[in-house]
């Protein structure tokens, strides 16, 4: 490949890139990144917000390295939800423990008038 279908190739990576997290920052957990680690996110010369548009971290502090750079992928975890009014049913009525767990949801036979067999709820870690 010649350094013209490189660079086209590039600039088609960028774009969809941008597009695909335009309008999505990442947190401040997701940009907790050592310098020697930062990977290229953006332009030579992009700015902050253009930066934190495409969805990348800024942080010009540090000369030598990317100060636009990808951001680490967000942390999850699945919990239960402790209110009992957002429970989403996971079950049916009269379902037991065993048979709730073996559907991987949550399972409180407590309080009534709600589902006890429930869903998880998906929740970002902290840093």
């Amino acid at each position: 490949m010649d350094l013209k279908g490189i660079c086209l190739l590039f600039v088609i990576l960028a774009v969809a890139l941008i597009s695909s997290t335009e309008g999505k920052p990442p947190s401040k957990c997701q940009c907790k990144i050592a310098a020697r680690e930062r990977r290229n996110c953006g332009p030579p010369g992009i700015s902050a917000a253009d930066c934190r548009r495409a969805g990348c971290c800024f942080n010009a502090s540090v000369p030598g390295v990317p100060w636009c750079f990808t951001a680490k992928p967000k942390k999850v975890k699945k919990v239960c939800p402790a209110d009992p009014r957002i429970r989403v049913n996971c079950g049916y009525p009269g379902i037991t423990a065993k048979e709730c767990i073996s559907r991987r949801c949550c399972f409180r036979a407590h309080p009534a008038g709600v589902p006890w067999c429930f869903y998880h709820r998906t929740v970002e870690e902290g840093c």
